[in-house]
């Protein structure tokens, strides 16, 4: 089965998120900031050692084009604008995004991280 195509994509500004639409009829929405800590992006990723993206609470997307048949690049107004985003990698984020968001979140709680960019977390040591 091929990857699931969109057949609308809008960058809604005043709610910083993405909407998607599909031939069937489901639709998406998908905040920036959960596009942008999930990233396909070596930046983000880590080579394999993935890189916990925090303080991106505010994050918004600023451009979205496409990448030839295939792919959608997404630019965030923090500078982040590698990492193509595949059909096949949207819709997985579209259709798991309660799973990927919960577990973004136990990452964060577990460094004593924030999503909040103006918040810096302090360990003390006894």
């Amino acid at each position: 089965m091929p990857d699931p195509i969109p057949t609308s994509i809008k960058l809604q500004k005043t709610s910083r998120s993405l909407k998607l639409g599909y031939a069937d009829g489901r639709e998406f929405v998908l905040p920036a900031e959960y596009l942008r800590v999930l990233s396909p992006s070596a930046e983000v990723r880590g080579h394999g050692k993935p890189v916990l993206q925090t303080g991106k609470k505010d994050v918004a997307l600023s451009a979205v084009e496409t990448a030839g048949r295939y792919a959608l690049k997404l630019t965030f107004d923090d500078g982040h604008d590698s990492g193509l985003y595949t059909w096949a990698y949207l819709y997985q984020l579209a259709t798991e995004q309660d799973t990927r968001w919960n577990a973004y979140l136990d990452q964060l709680h577990a460094a004593g991280a924030s999503r909040d960019p103006h918040t810096s977390a302090v360990r003390f040591i006894p």
